[in-house]
């Protein structure tokens, strides 16, 4: 994993040398979507078919709508309908195997984009998950640094909720193990589903007859789930909660004092990455040639071509980020602030 350290870019805003090689025009890129349920998806997918129709290049997709079995059908009908390159957004990183496998041996390649999918021949292109985790276990601690913690994971079926676990326990190893920090509950949040994180909250608080300090959620829709879950028992607000993708209604909880840090990950610049690095591999560029590209280790000890984006942690104190950047506008961010209490929506 100390490959994710040395694969930081510096910076978030990233581009991609593409006049080093002669691009074809009117490639079709596929894009498999695990589903449209959370805002940032969409996010992605705007600055995608912007790239790439800039590019001269067609723009197919499907929405596997959170069915790894509907996904692994998804892109055989890309590949049927001439995909020259595809870029996947895995509901299930072990499901989604065949698929890609197919898509490899018809020379395809395969861009792994936001979750990895074990193979050496896909090309993955994330933020450094690692760092998000380490990230949001930071900004929680730096506001409770002891007491009960409470850990709401991602899908078990996507190794990021691993990543992001692990970056968490890291920064927060040293509490632990001094007995300052009590891990009172953790759950894998099927689906990345909010209202699952939901039930894992209040199954954890019913538990801990709601002695719960803080709480490390892995995302922004999981961090709605485990607030609604602290609300309902009069918590919200009083207990830290992270998340992570910078979704409007995240960045307005983290201006009310609900929601204690979003990880900004600018997925305009994830989705701009994907669409320029999917081209340049269907004019049969080497993913070692790939600007940026790293070496990592997998969990299954594959060796993959990888490109990390660097996240920000957003806080009260720094909002203005998101707002100067077009993120979201200050209207949205400050949506029943109170007068004076946030200075980014002063």
């Amino acid at each position: 994993m100390k490959r994710f350290t040395a694969a930081i870019l510096a910076g978030v805003a990233m581009s991609f040398a593409l006049g080093t090689v002669a691009e074809a025009k009117d490639k079709i890129i596929g894009v498999s979507w695990s589903n449209f349920q959370e805002e940032r998806w969409k996010t992605d997918e705007a600055a995608m078919k912007a790239a790439i129709e800039a590019a001269g290049d067609k723009y197919i997709s499907a929405d596997a709508q959170s069915s790894a079995a509907k996904q692994l059908t998804d892109v055989e009908s890309l590949i049927s309908q001439g995909a020259n390159a595809l870029i996947i957004l895995s509901q299930d990183a072990s499901a989604i195997g065949p698929a890609v496998e197919k898509a490899l041996a018809e020379g395809i390649p395969v861009v792994g984009y936001d979750r990895l999918i074990e193979n050496k021949d896909v090309f993955y292109l994330t933020f450094d998950n690692k760092e998000v985790g380490r990230m949001q276990a930071r900004e929680v601690f730096k506001v409770k640094p002891e007491g009960n913690y409470a850990f709401i994971k991602g899908s078990s079926a996507d190794p990021n909720a691993d990543f992001l676990f692990s970056g968490q326990m890291e920064v927060l190893k040293e509490a632990v193990d001094a007995g300052k920090i009590k891990n009172v509950g953790e759950a894998y949040t099927d689906g990345w589903l909010p209202a699952n994180a939901q039930k894992n909250m209040e199954q954890i608080l019913t538990t801990n007859s709601n002695k719960v300090d803080a709480v490390v959620a892995s995302n922004d829709g999981t961090a709605g789930g485990a607030i609604a879950a602290l609300a309902a028992q009069g918590l919200a607000g009083s207990v830290p909660v992270s998340g992570q993708d910078g979704d409007h209604a995240a960045l307005n909880r983290v201006a009310l004092g609900t929601q204690t840090v979003s990880v900004w990950k600018d997925a305009r610049e994830l989705g701009k990455a994907a669409a320029e690095i999917a081209s340049q591999l269907a004019d049969g560029k080497q993913m070692s040639e790939i600007s940026g590209v790293v070496d990592f280790t997998t969990p299954g000890g594959n060796m993959t071509k990888s490109v990390f984006l660097t996240p920000i942690p957003i806080t009260k104190d720094n909002l203005n980020l998101v707002i100067d950047a077009g993120w979201v506008t200050k209207d949205v961010v400050c949506a029943g602030v109170a007068a004076g209490s946030v200075e980014a929506c002063k």
